[in-house]
């Protein structure tokens, strides 16, 4: 029996067998531009730039929020991904006098691909592939690693200058000009940003969830001050072996995560969830990344139209699917949240609607979840008192 979502990904991706790109010692090629930083060994970690072995424009290797949108495959998606080396030196996280930091620094801010030569102490092999990050191919210790000059982006720019502009506020700014989040993550996590005493590099993944946290929070502030959305609503969007429902409720903001992975390793049926109240939540989600990226997702688009509302998101993953990092989910609950929703005049009959999408039945997820339970519950409860 497998108990808990980690350990579940964790034999998922264990049992995941493809070829990433072979390379040699050297390599002449291009960043997309990408940087990575483990978090292993915290506050010293492996960081460094990845590179593939073609020359040009490979930006799209490393766009997620092109993807989805662009209808691109998994296959395409893993083939860009599984080309990218990882190259990594072993580095503390103030340590910005560190000529390889600087590089990093630099493709972090850049605007464009950038021509990056290499070379490995060994030749890079293996490939990685997680729920929270995006999939990378093989990867070595750099012991040389140079790059052509390199043409910033100017509101990545802005901020690296301004060293009295705090990183939260920085990466709200930068969110609200329309800078895509994977560029504010990059640059996040490499140190660009926030107050100059205060920089340090953030490994990938904590960054990822920084970001989407204080996206998310900055939006809910500004959410919780609008009218009460009138109706139910369920927006939905199907992707990459992904089935999504969002289910807004008429009420102040709540929300729930519930997602079921279906048949993906064999004929396993795992439910996990979690979820906050008006108040929201303090401890580390036992869902991982995906609970705080989608959040975000919702709120922006709660923002968008100034409505405020409670969100139930239910997804259902199934045979084929491969993790790919929780942008996964933000892109596919952005192209739901940007769909036009179908809209119930209450919650059993918006259920009911998605329960004819879902594979596993309904009963299954009510089971996983607390807030879904207590709103039924709740509403009993008041048709009990009304017949009283």
């Amino acid at each position: 029996m497998i108990k808990g979502k980690e350990a579940y990904l964790k034999r998922l991706t264990a049992n995941i067998n493809m070829k990433s790109v072979d390379v040699g010692k050297e390599l002449d090629g291009t960043t997309p531009p990408s940087v990575f930083i483990g978090s292993w060994n915290y506050p010293k970690v492996y960081a460094g730039p990845m590179i593939a072995p073609m020359q040009g424009d490979i930006s799209i290797m490393d766009s997620p929020e092109s993807w989805i949108p662009n209808q691109t495959t998994q296959e395409e998606i893993i083939g860009y991904r599984l080309n990218l080396v990882r190259g990594k030196q072993t580095v503390g996280i103030q340590d910005f006098n560190n000529s390889f930091v600087e590089k990093l620094q630099e493709i972090s801010l850049a605007s464009t691909s950038i021509e990056s030569e290499a070379e490995f102490g060994s030749r890079p092999k293996g490939l990685s592939f997680s729920d929270e990050t995006a999939p990378h191919g093989p990867s070595a210790l750099i012991e040389k690693f140079d790059i052509d000059a390199v043409k910033w982006d100017r509101q990545l720019e802005k901020v690296y200058y301004d060293t009295d502009f705090k990183a939260a506020a920085a990466t709200v700014d930068l969110h609200s000009k329309g800078v895509p989040f994977s560029s504010i993550q990059k640059a996040f996590s490499v140190g660009t940003m926030g107050v100059e005493k205060n920089r340090k590099l953030v490994p990938t993944r904590w960054s990822i969830t920084a970001c989407d946290t204080i996206i998310a929070d900055n939006l809910l502030r500004e959410v919780r001050h609008y009218d009460i959305l009138d109706t139910y609503r369920v927006y939905e969007f199907s992707s990459l072996n992904n089935y999504y429902a969002v289910l807004l409720l008429p009420m102040e903001w709540q929300y729930e995560w519930i997602e079921a992975f279906m048949h993906v390793m064999g004929r396993e049926e795992l439910i996990f969830a979690d979820h906050e109240l008006n108040g929201g939540k303090k401890e580390y989600s036992c869902v991982g990344g995906c609970y705080y990226t989608c959040k975000m997702a919702i709120l922006e688009a709660l923002a968008r139209e100034k409505k405020q509302a409670g969100a139930i998101v239910l997804r259902e993953a199934y045979n084929g699917y491969v993790p790919l990092g929780v942008f996964n989910v933000r892109e596919n609950v952005r192209s739901a949240m940007s769909e036009i929703p179908r809209e119930f005049e209450d919650m059993k009959t918006a259920l009911a609607y998605i329960e004819s999408k879902l594979k596993l039945p309904m009963d299954k997820f009510k089971e996983t979840s607390t807030l879904l339970q207590d709103l039924m519950r709740s509403r009993q409860m008041t048709l009990d008192n009304f017949f009283r």
